[in-house]
């Protein structure tokens, strides 16, 4: 093991240093190069020396132990954090593209170990590093033609957040409107550009020194969604669509979704100025029941508005952690049946979407109505149109549910429902690491947005399970998804009273299968409801 990673230190120093080489050559912009230049090889030898030190630790750690032993599931347990937590180190020393690949790992939970998906997933969201005022100074100077005290009457220099590309200041204009001003880190432009050139590198060394580990796809994202993520006007773009794709493709929940308004005269490829949201993180829970919120509506909600991008909509958002939703009450004041405010959900940073073209959509809708509904056949056929394959159809729907086969075709009603405990997440862990192989080859094989598809939904399902994920998440995607299949058989039928006729008559099944399940849900909560009572009543 030690030699692995010694030959991964040398090969990626060698290949990195020839790499920022040839770039100062034969770029056209000069400085850029040279930036480039510098920084590669010092990145890719502190990578190289972190990827080392991790392979000499698991084979040091693991060698001499029984696999499966109590002494080596201790030990691989503590070499998981330890590695973890330089991983995490370096993400954050290295910055920019290295914490947007940390959060994607915190995201990983049916390829990489829970300590990585914890440590990850705990601390990429939260501690993002901060530029000085004196950088965010000159980027406003720079992009906005003066000083934060002259393009605005106030400016708080203590940022309100920050994430791996920008953070946000709270400001208010000369005509009095609260803003929330998005300011890039500085020279990111450059980093981004020696990160993916490093990156590159060393998952390529990864993959030449263990063919199994296949992340290559992830660095071909990055590289091309990197660029529109660090054009501000494209987000801003983007938001706008979004908004505007709910008032006309789902009407019926547009109020209950918004997003800032964007100040086109305040904003620039590197500087976004946007309407001051005074609202709750999705996930502080606390704040959302005091507003008088109830958690359940807000999850339906989340599963509601991304089942609409996703199948209908075909223009996703496909970074939707905890971070990037807000939720305040409906401005309306509307109430539900137990006299609680109605919930509305507020989009954040809409950098990176995928566009769905109608086949995939299709595809995907139809899966996922077969996997809600436990269509065998129906989860084959699918999963083989969108590249799964005829071998692998059946890992792909445990990815995609995080759920055994044999609970994916169970015909109960909670088949695929989580409940989020330690036997759920030992089940998950152990599946993951049994078919780790075919899982590599899996992600090889899928089109790269249905690979984002997939991370869309590992965020929304880390976000649903803090907010306690309801019952009717799964009715809410088989209604979507199953409205969409049948828009679009209207949409390739040929409009005959006999083919309208028939997609009536399979609107009202749905609608009869779908109820029937929200009463088996209804009585199936009153169940647990009454057991847990019963026990709780044992105990004392």
């Amino acid at each position: 093991m030690w030699r692995v990673g010694a030959k991964l230190v040398v090969g990626a120093s060698l290949l990195g240093g020839g790499a920022a080489g040839v770039n100062i050559f034969t770029s056209d912009d000069v400085s850029t190069a040279f930036n480039i230049c510098t920084l590669v090889p010092l990145r890719l030898l502190r990578d190289s020396l972190t990827a080392a030190t991790i392979a000499f630790d698991y084979g040091y750690s693991l060698w001499g132990l029984k696999e499966g032993s109590i002494e080596w599931s201790k030990a691989k347990h503590e070499v998981h954090n330890r590695c973890a937590l330089r991983l995490q180190e370096l993400c954050f020393r290295n910055g920019g593209i290295y914490i947007k690949l940390g959060q994607h790992i915190g995201q990983l939970e049916y390829v990489v170990p829970q300590e990585y998906v914890h440590i990850m997933r705990t601390s990429m969201l939260k501690r993002c590093p901060f530029s000085s005022y004196d950088q965010v100074r000159k980027v406003l100077t720079r992009e906005l033609g003066g000083l934060p005290e002259e393009i605005f009457e106030e400016f708080d220099p203590v940022p309100l957040a920050s994430a791996s590309l920008a953070q946000v200041h709270a400001a208010r204009t000369h005509d009095g409107k609260n803003v929330a001003v998005k300011v890039q880190h500085t020279h990111l432009t450059d980093t981004a550009t020696a990160d993916i050139a490093t990156v590159t590198l060393i998952v390529n060394a990864l993959n030449w020194c263990f063919p199994e580990f296949d992340y290559r796809w992830l660095v071909d994202e990055i590289r091309e969604s990197s660029p529109k993520e660090l054009d501000f006007l494209f987000e801003a773009r983007n938001s706008e669509k979004c908004l505007e794709n709910f008032k006309r493709l789902s009407p019926h929940i547009a109020d209950y979704i918004y997003v800032p308004k964007v100040y086109w005269d305040l904003s620039t490829s590197k500087v976004l100025t946007m309407e001051y949201m005074d609202a709750a993180e999705i996930t502080d829970l606390i704040t959302i029941q005091r507003l008088g919120i109830q958690l359940s509506d807000v999850s339906k909600l989340v599963s509601q508005a991304f089942a609409e991008m996703i199948f209908r909509h075909g223009f996703v958002h496909c970074d939707p952690h905890a971070a990037n939703m807000m939720v305040r009450p409906l401005p309306s004041g509307r109430k539900n049946l137990f006299g609680q405010k109605k919930p509305q959900l507020i989009l954040l940073d809409h950098g990176l979407y995928k566009n769905l073209d109608f086949a995939t959509r299709v595809n995907y809708a139809s899966l996922w109505k077969a996997l809600i509904f436990a269509d065998v056949n129906g989860i084959k056929e699918n999963s083989v149109k969108l590249g799964a394959g005829e071998d692998l159809y059946a890992l792909f729907a445990g990815v995609l549910t995080m759920r055994p086969w044999n609970r994916v075709i169970d015909p109960s009603v909670d088949h695929l429902v989580l409940e989020g405990s330690d036997t759920d997440r030992s089940e998950l862990q152990m599946y993951a690491s049994h078919y780790f192989t075919q899982i590599s080859e899996l992600l090889r094989r899928l089109p790269r947005v249905i690979l984002l598809m997939l991370k869309t939904n590992d965020c929304l399902r880390a976000v649903n399970h803090v907010l306690g994920s309801s019952l009717e998440t799964y009715l809410i995607i088989g209604r979507v998804s199953s409205k969409a299949v049948s828009e679009a058989k209207i949409i390739s039928s040929n409009c005959s009273i006999l083919s309208g006729l028939s997609l009536w008559l399979d609107q009202m099944l749905l609608e009869a299968r779908l109820f029937s399940m929200r009463i088996a849900l209804w009585l199936l909560q009153i169940q647990k409801t009454l057991y847990y009572r019963t026990k709780k009543i044992d105990i004392v």
